[in-house]
């Protein structure tokens, strides 16, 4: 049973991060439909699970979500309770940290004592209500001034994700807010191995929780040429005029691109004196490549996950997601197959990373139609 969240939730936003376009993904993912909009794990997308899950705790007024300005119309139509003026087209992609500081500035203006949580769009959580409990103590412990991020327990040496360095190997029988020691870099496979076996390294999930005040501060601190574009921006948007769409954005675009393109993992978590880390064990998956939505799939005996009919002999550990014919298959072993009208992929599920690397290809080809 989900903990009762504790009064400070009243005050929680969320932020939305819905603005990437999930190369590994492709070809299913495209430009025009990235994988924050997919529905890889059930009937609705990545970016509708988020919010649903989160909506206990945070309703649609207290949403927002900061996407680019290609997808400001398909995230209004996935989330039609979310107001429009809480949808948010960044003119440039700029990393996370401006990202955040522009959020403060927004959400501060309507609310000074606001406390944001930040959230990815495309992740999968298989326990909201466990999860649900976590964000409220990150709440709490965020109106009290930290700075909080939330810990996974690794499952694998994943040599993809940032770690999180707590004191000693934390107990996950209960929740609770420990003190960062130390963040880490995507570590080579030796080391993440050796993180793995002592217990006390998580993988970075992405998420954050702080006051818009605290954000603003530290973006004054750590990135003071940011904190000030961003606060010429929100000069400009006073008197009521954030809520004002068009204006804001004409603002964006003039000002905006002058923010630095940094992750606010680097920009403040790193620097920042303190920082909190709640480790988690909720049956988080960042379905970051082809690889990671097999682990989610139902399965056959064989390890196979099917997406569509197939005849296979002597095949193990495959991914197939070939609609509209059957695909058969001899001795095969841990292979991704996936076919869209104009492209077809196969790729070893263990290199399902490196799909992004035929984008980059395509983009130099200016393969616009593949994209």
């Amino acid at each position: 049973m989900s903990r009762r969240p504790p009064s400070s939730a009243g005050r929680l936003y969320a932020v939305i991060l819905a603005g990437g376009r999930g190369t590994r993904f492709w070809p299913r993912s495209r430009r025009n439909n990235p994988k924050q909009f997919m529905k890889l794990s059930g009937p609705s997308s990545l970016l509708q699970q988020t919010v649903a899950r989160l909506r206990p705790l945070i309703p649609p007024s207290r949403t927002w979500v900061f996407t680019s300005e290609d997808l400001v119309q398909q995230v209004a139509r996935e989330l039609p309770g979310v107001p429009r003026a809480q949808i948010v087209a960044e003119p440039c992609q700029r990393n996370t940290a401006p990202c955040a500081g522009l959020a403060a500035e927004l959400i501060g203006a309507r609310d000074p004592e606001a406390i944001l949580g930040v959230f990815p769009s495309d992740h999968t959580i298989r326990k909201p209500g466990r999860f649900r409990s976590v964000v409220a103590l990150a709440a709490q412990h965020a109106a009290q001034g930290a700075i909080v991020t939330l810990g996974i327990e690794p499952r694998w040496p994943e040599t993809g994700y940032g770690y999180v360095e707590f004191r000693s190997a934390p107990s996950l029988d209960q929740i609770e807010a420990l003190a960062v020691k130390r963040f880490h870099e995507k570590p080579p496979l030796a080391v993440a191995r050796r993180y793995l076996r002592a217990r006390r390294y998580f993988w970075n999930s992405g998420m954050f929780f702080w006051t818009a005040r605290t954000i603003r501060e530290a973006l004054r601190s750590y990135l003071p040429q940011t904190a000030d574009v961003l606060a010429a921006i929100a000069s400009r948007l006073q008197g009521g005029r954030e809520t004002d769409v068009r204006h804001r954005q004409r603002v964006l675009k003039q000002l905006y691109p002058k923010c630095e393109n940094i992750s606010v993992d680097y920009a403040v978590l790193e620097r920042a004196p303190r920082v909190l880390g709640i480790p988690l064990r909720v049956g988080w998956n960042d379905v970051g490549s082809w690889n990671a939505l097999h682990d989610l799939l139902p399965q056959d005996r064989q390890g196979n996950a099917l997406r569509t009919e197939t005849l296979l002999i002597d095949s193990k550990g495959l991914l197939v997601d070939v609609p509209g014919k059957l695909v058969a298959g001899v001795g095969l072993e841990d292979l991704v197959i996936v076919e869209t009208e104009d492209a077809l992929l196969v790729a070893r599920r263990d290199r399902s990373q490196d799909v992004s690397r035929i984008v980059k290809e395509l983009e130099q080809a200016r393969r616009k139609d593949l994209l």
